[in-house]
């Protein structure tokens, strides 16, 4: 049974709390269920026990790329493996170099500044299962 969009939860994972304010507003006015977290989750049980159903996260949080780090665990957690991933970043040369390894761990990566219509469509198609890589300016 597939969840309708106001049965779905998201994690949102940003170190910049307006970031984290800005997508709580917008994802919850689409009708999600939203769960914010300013710091990089390192025990992946904490992700468990929150439950999303989709993750938003930053590739750099503070100067390192924790990000990044985040995608390559929950990709070797049995249980979160294949959970959608959503990657909204400025680091767009970061991300450019890692492009085959994140289209390999079908991570859909949205470049910031984005357009609100380009985050919810790659939201929708995580969800669907159509992961792509998103480019906006």
């Amino acid at each position: 049974m597939t969840k309708s969009a106001p049965e779905r939860h998201i994690l949102v994972i940003n170190d910049a709390q307006e970031v984290l304010e800005v997508m709580k507003d917008l994802l919850e006015d689409e009708g999600y269920r939203v769960t914010i977290h300013s710091t990089a989750i390192r025990d992946l049980g904490r992700i468990k026990s929150i439950g999303p159903d989709l993750i938003v996260l930053d590739h750099l949080m503070g100067e390192e790329e924790y990000g990044w780090q985040m995608v390559q665990s929950i990709r070797l957690s049995r249980e979160l493996a294949t959970l959608p991933l959503v990657v909204c970043t400025a680091a767009a040369k970061m991300v450019q170099d890692l492009q085959g390894h994140l289209k390999a761990k079908c991570v859909t990566v949205v470049l910031k500044p984005f357009d609100i219509d380009d985050l919810l469509i790659a939201i929708t198609a995580s969800f669907a299962g159509n992961t792509t890589q998103e480019s906006t300016n």
